[in-house]
């Protein structure tokens, strides 16, 4: 592949950044739609061919499967010609990977199990229990939260000082016992997975200096999604004489809640330094009137790197701008403007429905379904997550290693065989005092228990031990379609009434399939068994169920995140909603909303529709709501505005600033939307909402000099004015 064959399609600044010296290290900020993928793909073959570079010499990180997947799947196509064992993988990925290679020097055992989310949680959730801990007070999600916080920091429970929080100091007192329970059945969490191989390399200098000298080129996707670990994993990789290529766009870093740290790529100039910027803002994706406001939108963040996007396909249609009354007449309009792209031709998987919150899609199902318009929601259960299949993948991965204590526990009673809770209880007891793990417990105590229970426990040990047996000399396909079978599973789900349409028989039958398309990696140190029990574990982690065709597409807003869509509408456009109340008083998170509407806006491709609620029922009450704030940050030149005259049609209108006079203000005693009171020390301030009742009513106040601010009616001796 020549040259010319390279950059040809390329503009300016792609062809730039794809041929870019071998000797520099650069920072791609690339715009929504701007072709970043592709600059990836023809920089790896630009050094791969016209530089010589070995591919064994590239690593190249992504932040999904699919987007790794896609990457594989373009290099082989550009250089005609598989690329072996070059590593393009995901972050966790790349650091299983490490740690399967080194697990000795990894302080692990070779046989390690991955722990996914819903079980990482189920763990939390007993040690709390155990450890006698009220979840009406510290919610288990908050306390896995915490641990998983901590991780993406790189802190271990030795390093945390919990002082006077009490919350710190209780979910501490889980953290040490989850992290000894791990370790107890060779368990390592997704975040443990990165904190294990950026210690491996720190604390093994050979090593280090082995894949240092190895990646001369390492070419790092999504930088702005970079946490404190990932950053120091890259950073500590490289050493001046290799280099980085970092694609990423600051305006869209919209995971600060799940630890992705903003600053890193504006720490990419020091810390890699000699670094060259490059700025890829011809979009190829939206028109001239999506961008336009996208990019006035974003301005109003401050320390920005600073784009500004542009096309060359014209302005195109304006952006529709519907104010409803409430949110059925939202849903009501948006089904209604989908159905009419329907009528005109449009598939229904090319228009999308985005909003902040899971709660919100209600209204607009209750509406498909009515208008007999089929959807699906994207962002569902993955395949791997799936109930049926991780019953299965238990099985397996106890027949892998009898030492896995997670599934242990998922199968000792599944289907069931008369293994009750106490006994389990008393495998686990004996587990903890004699710290082995619950299969080798549960041999040791079979002869203490009573009869019928000593002969279930029994029946279990043998089942798994016959599996064992008669899978030996079996290829992973059939040793799947053995186990589903010897298990009971298929028995029990094909006997299970509240499955009528067979789907989790289904499943079970897909999983054999999904085992016969696995490929091993040859130069993999793991067993074929072990490479696919980590390959499920690893995707459980990332994208979600890719929705089937001719659906309208419904999602948040963050799962929307690398997608596009010809027709989408950005729904539920009101302050406390979008931006969410939680961003209100911190400017950090209100500047990542606003990058989220951002992300939501150059969604779209042709037609962008937005849309908010004069009242809404969210959350088990009516709330009465302001027009987003990010609303008024776009220019009304790029709007269609149409407002919803009760009663009547849509219909065309120019903005005002009296458009709740329409609405009867709900009132509690004094309190109204709209009214004006002064508060002794906030001043004087315009009641945006309200809620509660009685002693417990809360009051949302714009105050002309304070800001906005909810306060407790009791206490704060407002004078209505």
């Amino acid at each position: 592949m020549n040259l010319s064959e390279i950059i040809d399609g390329l503009n300016n600044e792609q062809a730039q950044s794809v041929t870019l010296d071998d000797t520099q290290s650069a920072l791609i900020l690339a715009g929504a739609g701007s072709g970043k993928t592709r600059v990836l793909t023809h920089r790896i073959v630009y050094l791969i061919t016209q530089k010589k570079l070995h591919t064994d010499a590239i690593l190249a990180v992504t932040f999904t499967n699919k987007a790794a997947n896609e990457m594989r799947e373009r290099l082989n196509v550009l250089l005609r010609r598989p690329i072996g064992s070059m590593w393009v993988s995901t972050f966790h990925g790349l650091a299983h990977r490490l740690l399967r290679t080194h697990p000795i020097e990894a302080n692990l055992s070779p046989q390690f199990q991955i722990l996914d989310q819903q079980d990482q949680y189920r763990i939390v959730k007993r040690l709390m229990k155990e450890n006698q801990m009220d979840e009406s007070k510290f919610p288990v999600r908050k306390v896995q939260r915490f641990i998983n916080q901590q991780k993406d920091e790189g802190i271990h429970p030795n390093d945390i000082e919990a002082g006077y929080n009490f919350f710190v100091k209780k979910s501490l007192e889980i953290f040490k016992r989850y992290e000894a329970y791990c370790h107890t059945n060779n368990l390592i969490d997704f975040s443990e997975l990165l904190v294990r191989s950026y210690e491996l390399l720190k604390n093994n200098p050979v090593l280090l200096t082995h894949y240092q000298t190895r990646f001369a080129h390492i070419l790092v996707d999504e930088f702005q999604d970079t946490n404190t670990v990932q950053y120091k994993w890259i950073k500590l990789l490289f050493n001046g004489d290799n280099k980085v290529f970092c694609v990423g766009d600051d305006d869209q870093s919209i995971y600060g809640w799940r630890g992705a740290k903003i600053e890193n790529i504006t720490k990419l100039t020091q810390d890699f330094a000699p670094l060259k910027t490059i700025r890829l803002e011809q979009n190829y994706r939206s028109t001239g009137n999506i961008l336009n406001a996208s990019n006035a939108l974003i301005a109003h963040n401050s320390n920005r790197m600073g784009k500004s996007l542009w096309t060359d396909s014209g302005d195109g249609n304006l952006i529709d701008l519907y104010e409803a009354r409430t949110e059925i007449d939202e849903a009501d309009f948006v089904v209604s403007a989908i159905q009419k792209h329907l009528d005109n031709g449009v598939s229904a998987s090319e228009c999308a429905i985005l909003y902040r919150s899971n709660a919100q899609s209600r209204g607009f199902e209750e509406r498909l379904i009515k208008y007999n318009i089929s959807y699906v929601i994207y962002g569902g259960l993955r395949f791997f997550e799936r109930a049926e299949i991780k019953d299965a993948l238990g099985y397996l991965r106890l027949m892998e290693t009898t030492a896995d204590g997670v599934a242990f526990e998922r199968v000792v009673n599944f289907p069931t065989r008369g293994i009750g809770a106490a006994t389990v209880e008393k495998i686990r007891e004996f587990a903890r005092e004699n710290q082995t793990n619950l299969f080798q417990a549960a041999t040791s105590i079979v002869s203490t228990l009573p009869t019928r229970a000593a002969n279930a426990l029994t029946g279990f040990i043998q089942l798994i031990e016959q599996m064992q047996d008669d899978t030996q000399h079996l290829d992973l396909p059939e040793k799947v379609a053995y186990l589903i079978k010897a298990s009971g599973l298929v028995a029990h789900y094909s006997s299970d009434k509240t499955d009528k349409a067979g789907s989790k028989t289904a499943n079970l039958e897909e999983l054999i399939a999904a085992a016969k398309e696995y490929q091993h990696e040859e130069d993999n140190d793991m067993s074929e068994t072990l490479g696919f029990l980590s390959l499920a574990s690893l995707d459980s982690s990332g994208d979600a169920n890719s929705p089937p065709a001719q659906n309208v597409q419904l999602m948040t807003i963050h799962s929307a995140k690398g997608l596009e869509f010809p027709y989408v509408f950005l729904t539920g456009m009101e302050e406390d909603l979008f931006p969410s109340r939680q961003s209100k008083d911190e400017p950090h998170l209100m500047s990542e909303e606003r990058r989220l509407c951002y992300v939501g806006m150059t969604r779209a491709m042709k037609k962008l529709s937005l849309s908010f609620a004069i009242k809404r029922f969210l959350h088990g009450q009516s709330i009465y709501a302001y027009p987003s704030r990010f609303l008024s940050e776009i220019p009304e030149k790029h709007l269609n505005q149409i407002k919803q005259k009760y009663g009547a049609t849509p219909q065309n209108y120019q903005a005002d600033d009296s458009f709740n006079q329409e609405i009867t203000p709900s009132a509690n005693g004094q309190l109204s939307i709209g009214g004006t009171v002064k508060h002794a020390k906030f001043g004087f301030g315009t009641i945006l909402n309200f809620e509660g009742d009685g002693d417990s009513t809360r009051v949302q106040i714009k105050f002309k000099t304070a800001g906005t601010k909810w306060l407790i009616s009791a206490y704060a001796k407002l004078e209505f004015v």
